[in-house]
């Protein structure tokens, strides 16, 4: 429970700059009198009034006296209108365009600056043109419009560099920031801040050097890093005392009592809102007072003091009434209905929650009607109003998937992370109602849709603008299990309680199974006090994703020996020998049998050549399926064959790419073995040589009849060039998992450098390639790993796909090297007796393990995408 206007003090600054703080009284020397006479006596005189009223304003805004503030700006309006000042005029609209966003009106805000913005254009003033610009860029950013938001920061941004305003470049990158903080882009958020800070400390602006610091800290907050929050937050509050800004000084401690609130340090957080209190109060900023009263009540939120959290919320509800901030009013309403949530009276936080609904829908704050919708969802779910539940969840569902509209692949990613509740939240009140066939469709369509519109589009299934593509229906769904012949078996993680499995067979039949994590006996970490809070105001964060799950799968791999993340190809070396065709067996891999398949065992195909195709969930991308075991020890790649996919909708775009190479019919095949290897780290190390990779690679260049490349000849800049001309890749190296990360982007293949580049094809690299490989087969450590998000794997995985290949191999960990090399020379061995690469995978793993029945050796592969 979080009032927004908290932590805000940088993006208050930053507006504050744009016209408000750039007024200069102009002294009564300067006007133009000419011959005394009375008229322009009169115009000087007004012009001295409207001044004076321009001014008088200022003092009001900076005090919190809005309204007060508009009555003067609208006075001293008139009159530069009438004097025809067409400078003051631009002037008087921007900042009763500012007045109006502290009042949480922004649609009156973006109608001010656009008036701002003409008349900056028509006289030709480009400093207020990119100040307007900046206007308009935070009421966007403030609407929830973060794709116009951006697009209007950075002409203002394009501006101040144009006329060398370092001040103004400053603020706009600050500005740019705080847009991708609230898109959940933490790492563009800290870029351009940090370029921010940079610019303050250059021309000594201790103002703004303190609000950027600020802004790191909330940055560093809401990634969990509550050390790194404090210790900005501190630098700011030393800031803000040595300058005697005590404004940015109640700011500061507020930030601090937030960071010190989330790692469950109760009473230092109320200590730091009390103190940030004192100071509104004494400066008499009635909008900074509602603020730190709505952290007092947040931190008593966090002590489960939830009669407290609402005396704190009603004071913070009478401030922003008084003031007339409609988004803080909307906000104390929401945060009011959330504690009789938690107190169990849904009546009353159903009433809370849809006056905060019709707040934000008046002053059309579309982020704060989707965080109404979801917390009133949620309140008539726990009421038993299952049917309006049902409703009220659905809107909050289109009101998030609107904010997505517009932004580019990276920033839907990011901010769908912070949008996943509602679709868990629906899937339960639909399954409640034993409605599982609408389950799964939210099920669907609350993953991988970033992914799903990208390949879309790569795919030219739209024009140049970027592709909406509606989500699934039941219909659609089995025809894709009918067009694969595949049973289809779909998970959602229901946080730490449930697990749901449906299970599509080819003939269009959906079972639906709901399995109790409570019987998992697991030892999850005790959940820090921010995670417990997050939970239960469903915001969950970055760190929220220790589920019994996650620690399942952490077990397993820690059994295997295949928990770490070095890239070193040959590092994964097995346990103790184990003999050839003995039985080893796993507890933790039949636990994550017992979990995920046993409840669905009866459901799958008995044909072992039958696919099953596996649509994971969150942590459960890093299972190895082939390798999970039965209670009897037999291996599950024993008894089917497997496939995965990110999203069931993947497989129906993955199967139009293969139907779009095969029509090319390239005849070259590209085979790459243990290059001559890069350096990466610091100091820079070269990676070792894998001379396994270059046997493997020379003995299936003979298979494909084609030629190894090998050594130095196998550069970056050549292996590029003959991969968009090839039917076949195979790549034989190293694997690099979190060492590199471009774009915000995890992964790279190691290959020979040459010239300016290092050697190393990035999963960002990849994204932006157009092949027409059938099949790409990364034999190399942890390449189907990444960052794991509600859209799926972020890495080289989704780079292939997107770039157009249908099909591709990936490994889950660290992969032995002679083992892999045995194990890739038999899969193309069995793809020549047989095309489909789900088959020849299942053949190649089944002949591997009589020689290395250790799974580490070669259950780490999967196919991803399509079979045939």
């Amino acid at each position: 429970m979080k009032l927004q206007k908290i932590g805000l003090s940088g993006l208050i600054s930053i507006l504050a700059a744009l016209t408000v703080g750039e007024f200069r009284l102009i002294p009564n020397s300067q006007f133009k009198i000419i011959n005394s006479q009375a008229l322009a006596q009169t115009q000087a005189q007004r012009k001295a009034e409207a001044d004076r009223l321009f001014y008088q304003g200022i003092q009001q805004y900076h005090s919190s006296q809005f309204q007060a503030a508009l009555q003067s700006w609208q006075q001293a309006l008139i009159i530069y209108r009438e004097i025809k000042d067409r400078q003051g005029e631009g002037w008087t609209l921007g900042s009763l365009g500012i007045a109006y966003f502290s009042l949480g009106d922004y649609a009156k805000t973006i109608e001010y600056a656009q008036q701002q913005l003409a008349i900056a254009r028509e006289i030709k003033d480009r400093q207020s043109e990119g100040k307007a610009l900046g206007n308009l860029g935070i009421a966007y950013d403030s609407l929830g419009d973060y794709a116009k938001a951006i697009e209007y920061t950075q002409q203002w941004l394009a501006i101040a560099r144009e006329i060398k305003d370092r001040q103004s470049e400053g603020k706009a990158l600050g500005s740019l920031g705080n847009a991708y903080r609230n898109l959940g882009d933490y790492a563009k958020a800290i870029k351009y801040t940090q370029q921010w800070l940079a610019i303050a400390r250059e021309i000594k602006d201790r103002q703004s050097e303190g609000a950027a610091l600020g802004n790191l800290g909330i940055a560093y907050r809401n990634l969990g890093d509550y050390a790194k929050a404090i210790e900005y937050a501190q630098q700011q509050l030393a800031i803000a005392r040595e300058i005697k800004d005590r404004q940015s000084e109640g700011a500061a401690l507020g930030s601090l009592g937030t960071a010190y609130r989330n790692l469950g340090d109760g009473a230092k957080a109320l200590e730091y809102a009390q103190q940030s209190l004192a100071i509104a109060q004494e400066i008499k900023d009635r909008q900074s007072e509602g603020g730190a009263l709505g952290s007092l009540g947040n931190a008593y939120f966090y002590l489960g003091d939830y009669a407290k959290v609402i005396e704190y919320q009603q004071q913070v509800l009478a401030i922003a009434r008084e003031i007339k901030d409609r988004q803080s009013e909307g906000t104390a309403l929401g945060n009011l209905g959330i504690a009789y949530n938690s107190l169990g009276d849904y009546a009353k936080a159903i009433e809370y929650a849809q006056q905060k609904l019709a707040i934000a829908r008046e002053i059309k704050d579309r982020q704060n009607e989707w965080k109404a919708l979801n917390n009133l969802g949620l309140a008539l779910s726990k009421s038993g109003n299952l049917p309006a539940a049902e409703k009220t969840l659905l809107d909050s569902i289109k009101v998030s998937e609107s904010l997505r509209a517009g932004l580019d692949d990276a920033n839907k990613v990011s901010i769908f992370e912070t949008q996943t509740d509602s679709y868990v939240k629906l899937q339960q009140v639909f399954i409640a109602q034993k409605k599982t066939n609408e389950a799964l469709e939210i099920a669907e369509r609350g993953r991988a849709r970033a992914f799903v519109e990208l390949l879309a589009s790569r795919l030219a299934l739209s024009a140049s603008v970027p592709t909406t593509i509606n989500p699934p229906n039941i219909q659609q769904i089995q025809q894709i299990a009918k067009e694969q012949n595949a049973t289809l078996v779909e998970y959602s993680t229901i946080g730490n309680e449930t697990l749901y499995i449906w299970v599509i067979k080819p003939t269009g039949e959906i079972t639906f199974r709901s399995v109790d994590l409570k019987s998992l006996d697991i030892n999850l970490p005790e959940a820090t006090e921010g995670a417990r809070v997050s939970a239960a105001l469903g915001t969950r964060g970055l760190n929220d994703r220790d589920t019994a799950i996650a620690e399942m799968i952490r077990g397993t791999r820690e059994a295997l020996g295949v928990s770490g993340d070095t890239a070193n190809r040959q590092a994964a070396n097995p346990p103790a020998s184990t003999p050839a065709n003995s039985r080893i067996i796993y507890p933790k891999l039949q636990q994550s049998y017992q979990l995920l398949i046993q409840p669905i065992a009866d459901l799958l195909p008995t044909d072992p050549n039958a696919p099953v195709i596996f649509i994971p969930h969150k942590s459960l991308f890093l299972v190895p399926f082939v390798a999970l075991q039965d209670p009897t020890g037999q291996y599950l790649i024993e008894k089917h064959t497997i496939l995965t996919a990110p999203a069931i909708q993947i497989l129906q775009l993955t199967r139009q790419s293969r139907q779009k190479v095969r029509q090319l019919s390239l005849p070259n095949n590209l085979v790459v073995g243990n290059p001559t290897m890069p350096k990466i780290g610091t100091p820079p190390r070269q990676l070792p040589a894998l001379p396994g990779s270059e046997r493997e690679a020379i003995t299936i260049a003979q298979l494909l009849k084609t030629q190894a490349i090998t050594g130095s000849q196998a550069t970056k800049a050549s292996i590029v060039q003959q991969m968009l001309k090839a039917r076949i890749i195979h790549l034989a190296t190293h694997g690099l998992l979190n060492e590199v990360k471009r774009r915000d982007l995890p992964g790279a293949i190691a290959l020979s450098p040459s010239g300016n580049d290092d050697g190393l094809l990035t999963s960002s690299e990849i994204l932006d390639l157009k092949l027409n490989a059938e099949l790409v087969v990364l034999s190399a450590c942890n390449t189907g790993r990444g960052t794991l998000t509600g859209d799926g794997v972020l890495g080289l995985s989704r780079a292939l796909i997107s770039a157009g290949v249908p099909s591709i191999i990936v490994s889950l960990w660290l992969v032995p090297d002679a083992a892999t090399a045995e194990l890739m020379a038999e899969f193309y061995r069995q793809l020549q007796l047989n095309p489909n690469k789900a088959q020849a995978l299942r053949q190649a793993m089944l002949m591997t393990m009589k020689m290395h029945p250790n799974p580490q050796d070669w259950g780490a592969f999967t196919l991803i995408g399509e079979a045939e």
